[in-house]
Parts: structure tokens; C-alpha cells; sequence
């Protein structure tokens, strides 16, 4: 008699990204100061650190959360909460992520907060980055996909234009972010509008694309997170890879 072979596991997206984020909260010790991520993968981590909250296995951490979604999250779950005011240096953020080069550089903001992301995360002495193998790309824009660049609402077309023109080699198509379901520019937490750029080619040097997004009037900040992870969790169909900077 033949014994059948167990057909192999196959995890969904979602399935992949809980398991970075469970890994990631083995990182949270009681007594910390958290900077709680924004999105799908984040939410499990926050999910996680209620959990060992509620039976004890963690105590006295404080939640700075990156966007109103993510404070309304933590405060059902119960995760007492402070802002950058009180709380100026963290301990420890979560967050995911939209893009991972080599460098553990990245692409965030898809979610539309990647302004206080990045104040958080760049107040955190520790900065884990949790995603499916999915993000991992060769350099950054390399998927196609959107690079986010929050805005003033002020003469928005302007800005876009202006923002076009910097990578014109680069291929680079600027789009205003919209409500599907309305067609009214998505607005953020902060009030803002974003552009999503599109790029064709490599942006080239990244300190460059950044600073040079970062000097012109009217751009509030951008979705390039560079040389800000100190360590990279990926969940992937071979298990989970944890590189540290």
C-alpha cells in the first residue's frame, strides 16, 4: 500500500504577514515604550502585544501609535497609549512595510501615514520591519507600485508637476490619491493630500531623490525610509528570515 504525500502547507498573504508580526513582538520586553505601526501587518502585531498584555506575559508598556486607525486598534484592545510629547526617545517600533531593497531601505505610506510613521520610527532606538516576501524588491519603485509623497492641499497641481519634473528621466507619472468610493482627494491624518509617483526606471541615488523631493515648497515628506530599519522580519514560503543592520 502506497502512503499518500502530505501535500505541502500553502499560507495565504495574511497568514505570511501574521507570522512576521509574532515574531517581531518576541523582540517586546515589559516596561517598554512601543511605537505601534500602521496596516495590515501591523494590526497583527498590535493584536499580539493585547494578547500577552491581557494574560500577563507583558506589563507596563506604552503605545505611541502612527495613525488615528491604529490609536482607535490599541484602545479597544486596551493598550495604554502617550504621544512624542511625553515619550520624545522609544524604545522599540513595529511597523510594516510596502517595499524592502537590499539595503533594508524601504517603501511605506501606501496606507496614507507616513508622516507620523516616520516621526515615530525615527524616535525609536530599535525599528522592526515585519512583511511578506512579497515587498522584497531589487531597489525601490522597482515594483511599479506607488512612492508616496504627502503634500499641502495648496496648489496641489503645482506640486505634482513640480514633483514630475524632478525624475522626468526616471520616467515618473505623479497621481493624486483619491477616495475610490467618492473621487475626493484622500486626505491624512495631518490634513494633507497625497501624490503617488510612479517611476519606469531606477529614481537613481536615493539621498539624492530624497532630499531633493524633501527641498521643494509644499512637500511635507515622503515614503522613502532610508537607512531606518535596524532589523527586517520576512515571512516567506521557506519560513522566517530575520536580518539585523
Amino acid at each position: 500500500m502506497v502512503t499518500p504525500t502530505p501535500s505541502p502547507v500553502i499560507l495565504s498573504q495574511d497568514e505570511l504577514k501574521k507570522i512576521a508580526a509574532y515574531k517581531a513582538v518576541e523582540f517586546v520586553e515589559s516596561g517598554m515604550v512601543l511605537g505601534l505601526g500602521t496596516g495590515s501587518t501591523a494590526k497583527h502585531a498590535i493584536d499580539r502585544i493585547a494578547e500577552l498584555l491581557r494574560i500577563g506575559k507583558l506589563k507596563n508598556i506604552v503605545g505611541i501609535p502612527t495613525s488615528s486607525i491604529t490609536h482607535e486598534q490599541a484602545v479597544s484592545l486596551g493598550i495604554p497609549l502617550s504621544d512624542l510629547n511625553a515619550h520624545p526617545i522609544l524604545d522599540l517600533a513595529i511597523d510594516g512595510a510596502d517595499e524592502v531593497d537590499p539595503q533594508m531601505n524601504l517603501v511605506k505610506g501606501r496606507g496614507g501615514s507616513l508622516l507620523r510613521e516616520k516621526m515615530v520610527e525615527a524616535a525609536s532606538k530599535k525599528f522592526i520591519v515585519i512583511v511578506d516576501e512579497s515587498k522584497l524588491v531589487s531597489h525601490l519603485g522597482g515594483t511599479g507600485l506607488a512612492m508616496p509623497v504627502e503634500i499641502v492641499p495648496f496648489c496641489w497641481e503645482f506640486t505634482l508637476r513640480r514633483l514630475e519634473m524632478l525624475f522626468i528621466e526616471a520616467g515618473c507619472v505623479g497621481k493624486l490619491r483619491v477616495v475610490r468610493e467618492s473621487s475626493e482627494p484622500y486626505v491624512t491624518d495631518n490634513g494633507n493630500y497625497i501624490i503617488d509617483l510612479y517611476f519606469k526606471s531606477d529614481m537613481g541615488d536615493l539621498k539624492e531623490a530624497s532630499d531633493a523631493i524633501l527641498r521643494l515648497a509644499g512637500v511635507v515628506e515622503h515614503g522613502m525610509f532610508l537607512d531606518m530599519a535596524t532589523t527586517v522580519i520576512v515571512a516567506g514560503k521557506l519560513g522566517v528570515f530575520v536580518t539585523n543592520k
